[in-house]
C-alpha cells in the first residue's frame, strides 16, 4: 500500500516538484527505504487511544499540516518511543524521552481543559495553537518539567518525522538522495536538471 500523493496546484514554492519520480535512479537498499516512508504506517503501539489523538493534533500542529493528506508523524514518533529510538541524549532534567512524551500530551489536554472546557484533541485549531504557544512562551518550569526544554524535544521529534517524508522534501524543494548519480552542478544558485527552480526567491518561508 502506498500513501497517495499529495495535489500539486502549482502554487508552492517548488512546482512540479515529485521526489518520488526519481525513485528509479536510487540504489535498492535506498529506495526501499524511502519507499517505505509512503507505505502503510506502522500501527501506534505506544500511546493508548486518548493520547494517539492529543499526541497526534499536537504534532501537526507543530508542523503546520492542515488538510489530508498528512504526513502520518504520530505513527513515526510512536514507532520509534516503542522501540526506544531516542536521539542519543537527553536533558539531565528531563525523564526518559518515552516519559516526557506521556506526561506532556497529559498536561497539555489539562491545559485546554482549563482554557476552553475540552480536551486538546477537540479543540479548535487556534485553540491548540494558543496552548502550545503558552508552552513555548513559559520561563522556567511547565508542569513540574523545563518548559524549554519539553519544547525542544517536541520540535524534534516532530520535524525528524516531518523532513524524512518525501512529501515534505517537495515542499521544501528537495528532490531526494541523488544516490548513486550525485551532483555535479555545484554553486550557488546552480541546479541540477532534476531540481525544480524555486518559483519565490528571496521570499521567507
Amino acid at each position: 500500500m502506498t500513501l497517495p500523493l499529495p495535489e500539486d496546484d502549482g502554487g508552492g514554492r517548488f512546482p512540479g516538484q515529485r521526489s518520488l519520480e526519481l525513485r528509479d535512479h536510487w540504489d535498492e537498499a535506498t529506495s526501499s527505504l524511502i519507499l517505505s516512508r509512503v507505505g502503510r504506517p506502522p500501527d501506534v503501539c505506544f500511546f493508548n487511544a486518548e493520547e494517539e489523538g492529543i499526541a497526534a493534533a499536537m504534532l501537526n500542529q507543530l508542523v503546520g499540516q492542515e488538510g489530508e493528506p498528512r504526513v502520518p508523524l504520530i505513527n513515526v514518533v510512536d514507532a520509534r518511543l516503542a522501540a526506544g529510538e531516542t536521539d542519543g541524549w537527553r536533558y539531565a532534567d528531563l525523564p526518559e524521552d518515552g516519559e516526557v512524551w506521556r506526561r506532556s500530551v497529559r498536561f497539555i489536554d489539562e491545559d485546554a481543559r482549563e482554557r476552553y472546557g475540552v480536551g486538546f484533541a477537540d479543540a479548535t485549531a487556534a485553540q491548540q495553537e494558543a496552548v502550545l504557544e503558552a508552552v513555548h512562551g513559559t520561563e522556567g518550569q511547565w508542569h513540574g518539567m523545563p518548559a524549554g526544554h519539553v519544547w525542544n524535544l517536541w520540535l524534534r521529534y516532530a520535524c525528524t518525522a516531518f523532513y524524512a517524508h518525501p512529501w515534505a522534501w517537495d515542499e521544501i524543494g528537495f528532490p531526494g538522495p541523488a544516490y548513486p548519480r550525485g551532483y555535479s552542478n555545484l554553486g550557488v544558485g546552480k541546479r541540477e536538471h532534476f531540481e525544480v527552480r524555486d518559483a519565490r526567491p528571496g521570499e521567507q518561508a
